[in-house]
């Protein structure tokens, strides 16, 4: 039975009533990460969405949750979806095949090892029906900036794939550069997306001359990961083109091929994974590692399999494993609910979750100067 509740107590309320021990925050960001910690403090476990926190004040915070969890009992964990996309997991296991790939090049500021790059849009339609966000979703003083937003995903996931299962330090991550740069938004595209007929009174003090709303959606973060040049980039746009839908990019670069996920107009919008020989090595020397990697990738994913293409190869995957975003919510849900089983969280999970949020929150600081 669903039991909704408005009040502005919610959280007093939550935490006398403790109807069970699990909480799971999603929504407003600005306040989450004190949530986060009120929810362990009084022995709930929580599931968050990201981002846990947006700035320094809250990552401090975030700290000291996780400290507050452990005291506790309890478990802290971030709900990130793309690991269970196939793309992705397919990435990381052709990644770390050497005979394909070789090892990681190191990479460099202008070209380099691991880059993640997604891009999204304010209005579009979500089962054939416009989305509709609340007017805070723009305050970036509640949503929080793009480089601490979606960037989460993107790091976790470089993280992941490069060094799967290991405990990445703050001593690991050399952030090299960052930036960050407004969406204009109309009154009218505002209007569009929330409903609402003019801006709330949070935003007007941060409209330009021409009466827009600069929302600082967009960031780049360029960092080396032990060494590896790597780059977190995301981009917010009002609306997509015709036909167009959100895209997510990257690429993994070996001394042998590089590992590339693509999903633009000529893949239909829908990821697609392809191998291409790295600049100056033989494109025949990769065909028959690659056909062993693939053979051995079937036994845990039956059908997947390999053609041809003019650059290299493109890996074919069965729509059996495509099964969306909605249903990685589920997956990551079900790696939580292990995890609770255990009674622990992987010490890795636990110092990737810190790192992340510190990398996010210091480039925001660096990109602010």
């Amino acid at each position: 039975v669903e039991e909704v509740y408005i009040g502005d107590d919610f959280l007093d309320r939550m935490l006398a009533e403790k109807k069970g021990n699990l909480v799971v925050l999603a929504g407003n960001n600005q306040r989450k990460a004190e949530y986060i910690k009120s929810c362990v403090d009084a022995g709930l476990n929580v599931f968050a969405d990201k981002p846990m926190c947006i700035d320094r004040n809250g990552y401090e915070t975030l700290l000291e949750a996780f400290d507050s969890a452990e005291e506790n009992g309890v478990l802290i964990y971030d709900i990130m979806t793309e690991r269970s996309e196939i793309t992705t997991i397919l990435q990381k296991l052709l990644a770390h095949n050497e005979d394909v790939t070789g090892p990681f090049k190191r990479g460099s500021l202008d070209e380099p090892a691991i880059v993640k790059e997604s891009v999204h849009h304010f209005f579009k339609y979500v089962s054939g029906n416009p989305l509709q966000r609340p007017a805070w979703y723009f305050d970036t003083a509640q949503q929080g900036e793009g480089i601490v937003d979606v960037t989460t995903h993107l790091l976790d996931l470089i993280m992941w794939e490069a060094f799967p299962e290991e405990a990445i330090g703050e001593d690991d991550i050399e952030i090299v550069r960052a930036e960050r740069y407004p969406t204009l938004i109309t009154l009218e595209e505002f209007a569009k997306v929330t409903g609402e007929s003019e801006f709330p009174d949070y935003l007007k003090g941060s409209l330009n001359e021409k009466g827009e709303l600069p929302c600082y959606a967009n960031g780049q973060i360029d960092f080396k990961l032990r060494g590896l040049h790597s780059r977190a980039i995301v981009k917010w746009n009002f609306q997509a083109p015709e036909g167009a839908m959100d895209t997510h990019y990257s690429i993994i670069r070996g001394e042998r091929a590089d590992i590339i996920i693509r999903q633009g107009a000529e893949q239909d919008y829908s990821p697609e994974l392809f191998v291409e020989p790295a600049s100056g090595i033989d494109k025949g020397s990769i065909d028959s590692p690659l056909r062993i990697a693939i053979d051995e990738i079937v036994r845990t994913y039956p059908g997947v399999d390999m053609v041809e293409t003019s650059e290299g190869w493109r890996i074919v995957i069965p729509d059996e494993y495509r099964v969306g975003h909605e249903a990685h919510f589920s997956q990551v849900m079900q790696r939580y609910l292990d995890y609770l089983a255990q009674g622990t969280l992987p010490a890795w999970e636990i110092s990737n979750m810190k790192v992340k949020y510190s990398t996010t929150t210091t480039a925001l600081a660096k990109a602010m100067e």
